[in-house]
């Protein structure tokens, strides 16, 4: 797995580096995306809430490529009680080729290489969470300087490792499409009932160009 996220880094900066000097290489963009899922039963709920800045730069008309660091937080309630609270760092390289649909209307792919580490606060366990994640969007132009987007996740493939403060340690591989796969029941369990990619699936941002 650390191979093929290492290779896929090269791969990204190497491409940059060797892209031809034309179009819109050269502009760069910065947006933030948010996503949140809430489930609710009865007194229990829990929430999954994600900011992801992300910078980045066009090295072809329709090809960009750039960083995003965020913040995931994973929270489980039940009368007004926390059970488990977990605050997690992102760090994901990622490239986009955009298609326009008509007019302001692009359609984008983007593959990306989530990197995730944290703890859940209640218990001190240790979580961490490396993968590979190819999503589609809509980009839609709103000005010279500024637009709207929205994607969601298509397709992870992700291995996570939970080290609790005491005992042994759990690592789930996963893959799934359109985020719906089984998942290990102490996963479920340690993280508040999260969906096996750590970030939200669904996501919205506003992007400007400069």
């Amino acid at each position: 797995m650390r191979t093929i996220i290492i290779l896929t880094v090269l791969a990204l900066v190497s491409f940059t580096v060797n892209a031809q000097n034309k179009g819109l290489q050269g502009t760069w963009f910065a947006t933030s995306q948010f996503g949140y899922q809430q489930s609710k039963s009865g007194d229990a709920k829990s929430t999954n809430f994600t900011i992801l800045p992300i910078v980045g730069t066009f090295v072809k008309p329709s090809v960009a490529v750039g960083l995003a660091l965020g913040y995931v937080n994973i929270k489980s309630e039940e009368d007004e009680a926390v059970n488990a609270n977990t605050g997690l760092m992102v760090v994901e390289p990622l490239v986009r080729k955009y298609w326009n649909v008509t007019g302001g209307l692009f359609f984008f792919g983007q593959l990306a290489v989530p990197v995730v580490t944290g703890k859940e606060k209640e218990s001190e366990l240790k979580v961490s969470q490396a993968g590979l994640s190819a999503s589609g969007g809509l980009d839609m132009v709103l000005g010279k300087h500024f637009t709207v987007e929205f994607s969601y996740n298509l397709a992870n493939f992700s291995v996570t490792t939970l080290t609790p403060k005491t005992g042994n340690k759990t690592t789930v591989t996963d893959f799934s499409l359109a985020h719906v796969a089984n998942v290990d029941a102490y996963y479920n369990t340690a993280l508040a009932g999260s969906m096996p990619t750590l970030t939200s699936p669904l996501s919205f941002g506003f992007k400007f160009l400069f």
